[in-house]
């Protein structure tokens, strides 16, 4: 009795307490790469530069565990590997990083809530999910993804009173300077919350289309880290090329010690390796849902950070819409729970069992990987 209880307990302790590390590393990433910004440095230098590392950290997972999936790569899989790597890596992280240096990240961070939501959009619109009006959880599924919007106009058309919650941001100025920050002084030319809102819709949908393509992969090419570890070498050989297009300084491609190699580092290493073997092991124990679940936690955290951190400004709307995208995703995810309950407990075929096995809870657990930027 005691073997079985004991492996129990330490495993209802540390599946939250993973979950929010995921979410602290989602922090940190966001924090880190908005001060980058400031200091001078391309989305794309960035983003080529992280999925060296996460493909560097991926390899010895890739060849330890799946060393036998080299046999199946053929020029179909890394088709469908390269638009993978463009809409989940180039598109939806790049547009990502265009739209937090834009704008600010406690901002960004509600369009990271949004994701499991436009997803479904997009997945209703080309049938690839039914509705399902009529039943109580397609119901719910449908108000959250409603509620999820309506939030989302509001933190983007609405501002409302400003909130002075603290009298200043802890970094000084001197300190901003130093490291990249948003002191007025030295605040970037490229603000622009218009465009950078484009950017971060432009993102989300680039995510849900992503979640397409993930599925396909996961059916021709059925594999975790080895599926991972190509995905983040094609996204670095696309990132480089339209890099050195967008911007052909060669000087920006040069590291040194500083907060950009910093930022580089965290995020191949936590926000791509860490964070997929954690949300990994969680869909598996808990179900693909169960992720999300703690995404509020970073939406608030980083808004809190953003302010005493780096000056950014809290306001009404802001805080209103937040409130309203959380208390959505929220019901979304408790319809979506509820539904795939619901399919668990009716008896399948033997095929059918076989098919769920292998798309769904696999393809809802890995296309998560790259999500935390």
């Amino acid at each position: 009795m005691t073997t079985k209880t004991k492996p129990g307990m330490a495993e209802r302790l540390l599946l939250p307490l993973s979950m929010v590390l995921v979410q602290l590393f989602t922090i940190g990433a966001l924090l880190l790469a908005k001060l980058s910004f400031n200091s001078g440095m391309a989305p794309f230098v960035l983003l080529a530069y992280r999925n060296l590392i996460g493909t560097v950290t991926m390899l010895p997972f890739a060849f330890w565990f799946e060393r036998q999936m080299m046999k199946k790569v053929n020029y179909k899989v890394l088709g469908w590997i390269f638009f993978n790597a463009l809409f989940g890596i180039v598109l939806a992280m790049g547009l990502h990083y265009y739209g937090l240096r834009a704008t600010n990240a406690g901002y960004t961070v509600n369009f990271l809530n949004l994701v499991p939501v436009v997803t479904f959009i997009i997945a209703a619109i080309f049938r690839l999910e039914k509705l399902k009006l009529k039943t109580r959880s397609g119901m719910i599924k449908v108000i959250g993804t409603v509620i999820c919007v309506v939030g989302t106009m509001v933190v983007s058309l609405y501002r409302g009173k400003l909130l002075h919650l603290w009298p200043t941001h802890l970094l000084k100025p001197a300190q901003l300077r130093a490291i990249g920050g948003s002191d007025d002084s030295t605040f970037p030319t490229h603000h622009n919350m218009l465009i950078g809102t484009l950017f971060l819709c432009g993102s989300c949908l680039s995510y849900a289309f992503w979640f397409i393509v993930q599925a396909k992969v996961n059916k021709e090419f059925p594999s975790k880290y080895f599926s991972t570890m190509l995905a983040c070498l094609m996204g670095t050989i696309q990132a480089v090329v339209i890099g050195i297009a967008v911007d052909r300084d060669r000087s920006a491609w040069a590291l040194h010690w500083d907060l950009q190699l910093i930022t580089i580092i965290y995020s191949g290493v936590f926000n791509t390796a860490a964070t997929f073997c954690l949300i990994t092991w969680a869909v598996s124990r808990r179900g693909p849902t169960y992720p999300s679940m703690f995404n509020s936690l970073a939406l608030i955290i980083t808004v809190v950070l953003d302010s005493m951190l780096l000056g950014s400004d809290i306001s009404v709307g802001s805080l209103l819409g937040a409130f309203m995208i959380i208390i959505g995703l929220y019901s979304f995810l408790w319809g979506k729970g509820k539904e795939i309950k619901e399919q668990q407990q009716q008896v399948p075929t033997n095929t059918e069992a076989d098919q769920s096995k292998i798309t769904y809870p696999k393809s809802n657990g890995e296309v998560r990987i790259m999500l935390d930027t």
